[in-house]
């Protein structure tokens, strides 16, 4: 029974169904559990059961599909009245997420924990309003959340973290913990820091989008799909790990890091992105991209291990 593996949480409700909100109730529903989803779109309502079919079939590649049901309803209290579980995934407004936590937190049950997906904003500041704040947590994934495994956490009380990390965990994802809260938490300052650089080189002329990013395809990321930045270096520093690289190949690193460019998004940078982007992409309309990379994601999942079989 979900109860049983999800310890009380098996009843799960999904306010704010854009992307993020219909890869969520996907994934949940196919694990089992019973969601309810409230989207301030009537339109958004309307099509969202075909959007989280579609979402499933693609899981039922990596898993059995355990048949859990969608209710789409028409108000933010009857989604989150009976909720265990409670993922807000609203558009990134701090004053949007200040009012729309104050209103989860008053009509949701005592007992639910309630869980933003927040890319950038922290914690402390969007809670301001709540009664319950401890309840209230940053459960921040990576778009899009059906496919890819981590998820980040914060909060401040221990045992709701706890309880949180468990249903993750036993929905199959990776997680980790922020030990205090920072703007765009841990992956998201690494992917900007990243662009940044990205940016940096198209804006100096060093190279096209599109060499770049194969750069990025062919070289780093295939190392960093199987071990993170840190190993990585790790093995950079041959049988001496990394104690050899940082004290023989430290110095040409802090050497890099000071070559490392600040760039603002001026109109002419902005021009150079759009061009160099609709170069990379081919004609390839943003469905096709999102088919292409989500066809990318299932294949390195199985590769990964993350498939079950019955």
């Amino acid at each position: 029974m979900p109860e049983q593996k999800f310890r009380g949480i098996d009843r799960i409700s999904v306010i704010g169904c854009g992307l993020i909100g219909a890869s969520w109730m996907a994934l949940c529903a196919s694990r089992g559990l019973r969601v309810t989803a409230y989207d301030p779109s009537p339109q958004r309502r309307d099509e969202l059961q075909d959007v989280v079919q579609k979402l499933r079939r693609q899981l039922a590649e990596l898993r059995a599909d355990a048949g859990g049901q969608v209710a789409i309803v028409d108000t933010l209290e009857v989604a989150v009245m009976d909720a265990d579980l409670v993922l807000e995934c609203a558009p990134e407004r701090l004053g949007l997420k200040i009012d729309l936590l104050a209103e989860i937190d008053a009509a949701a049950g005592p007992g639910a924990i309630i869980g933003s997906n927040t890319s950038s904003l922290l914690l402390s500041d969007m809670t301001v309003d709540c009664f319950n704040k401890a309840r209230i947590i940053i459960a921040h994934p990576f778009n899009p959340p059906h496919l890819m495994p981590l998820v980040e956490l914060f909060g401040t009380d221990t045992g709701i973290l706890n309880r949180a990390e468990h249903f993750f965990r036993a929905i199959g994802k990776v997680t980790i913990r922020l030990k205090r809260e920072m703007p765009g938490h841990i992956a998201n300052r690494l992917g900007a820091a990243l662009w940044q650089e990205a940016v940096h080189l198209v804006a100096e002329g060093v190279a096209e989008v599109g060499d770049i990013d194969e750069a990025l395809i062919h070289g780093p990321a295939m190392r960093w799909a199987v071990q993170g930045t840190h190993l990585t270096y790790h093995l950079g520093g041959g049988a001496g790990g990394i104690r050899h690289y940082l004290d023989h190949l430290g110095p040409s690193q802090e050497k890099r890091w000071l070559s490392l460019g600040r760039v603002q998004l001026t109109d002419e940078i902005k021009a150079k992105l759009v061009a160099g982007i609709e170069s990379e992409a081919a004609g390839r309309s943003i469905a096709e991209l999102e088919a292409e990379r989500d066809r990318f994601l299932i294949d390195l999942l199985k590769l990964r291990g993350h498939v079950e079989r019955p």
